[in-house]
């Protein structure tokens, strides 16, 4: 945000603008409803038409969807418009991996917004950034395998979530690995405003999770293999009805290992 400067004062954020000198909440930058700034990209806005354009199916090792993809196009049970339901019948039983989709573009550091809406107990989804590292979306699990936890590596802040039947949104400021001479430096590290709460701060991320079925690298050196490519944001299929909507991203180039903002 090269027009903005970030200030804070006693744990709220005031994003002042160069340009015009107007403060503004950082409410208006995080939450479900979040517009895409300038720079960014929608990729998810509830149509057919984007949904078929900008993603693809992720064919890992379990993958048995049959293009083209299956998700469908429903009625938002909030607001008006149309939302993306990931219950694809591939993955019936919850075989993640099976009807994953993907965006088509690839990415390495990247803010990201997404908006997904529980319908029923158990609810069980994810968001995969750099379709790698899962930040679960899973309605009744407080733990570190549950909802808005950086899977396996964070507690989940279940304090924050909105409840089934209601849109959540994911806030995400992700940094790459970086290698030298092949060879893996600095783990990704990233930032989570869970409904416009900060959640996560500066998380660095140890290894991927969930084996080779889960995402890139999933299968290299039991997910501590990361390589040096980049990868798109991902949504996983696990047999539920999750919905989404409102996806944006935004490329980003983040010279040093900090993703607080």
């Amino acid at each position: 945000m090269s027009n903005f400067i970030s200030l804070k004062r006693t744990g709220s954020l005031i994003i002042a603008g160069l340009l015009t000198g107007i403060g503004i909440s950082a409410s208006a930058q995080t939450g479900v409803g979040t517009k895409a700034p300038k720079g960014a990209e929608v990729y998810l806005d509830g149509s057919r038409k984007m949904l078929d354009g900008k993603w693809i199916y992720w064919e890992g090792p379990r993958f048995a969807a049959k293009p083209p993809i299956k998700w469908t196009v429903v009625n938002d049970p909030v607001d008006k418009g149309t939302v993306i339901n990931c219950n694809d019948p591939a993955s019936a039983g919850g075989l993640y991996g099976s009807a994953d989709i993907v965006t088509k573009k690839e990415f390495r550091d990247f803010r990201a917004h997404v908006e997904f809406l529980i319908t029923k107990p158990g609810g069980n989804s994810g968001v995969y950034l750099q379709n790698r590292y899962e930040i679960q979306v899973l309605d009744g699990d407080t733990t570190s395998h549950g909802m808005a936890a950086i899977i396996n590596e964070t507690a989940s802040p279940y304090h924050a979530y909105n409840g089934i039947g209601k849109w959540n949104a994911y806030d995400v400021l992700f940094r790459a690995a970086r290698f030298k001479d092949g060879k893996l430096v600095e783990q990704p590290v990233v930032t989570l405003y869970f409904n416009g709460k900060k959640v996560h701060t500066n998380h660095h991320i140890a290894q991927v999770w969930g084996g080779p079925n889960s995402g890139i690298d999933g299968g290299n050196d039991k997910g501590k293999g990361i390589t040096d490519r980049p990868g798109g944001l991902k949504l996983q299929s696990e047999g539920h009805d999750v919905l989404y909507r409102n996806i944006w991203i935004k490329e980003e180039n983040l010279t040093s290992a900090d993703t607080d903002f």
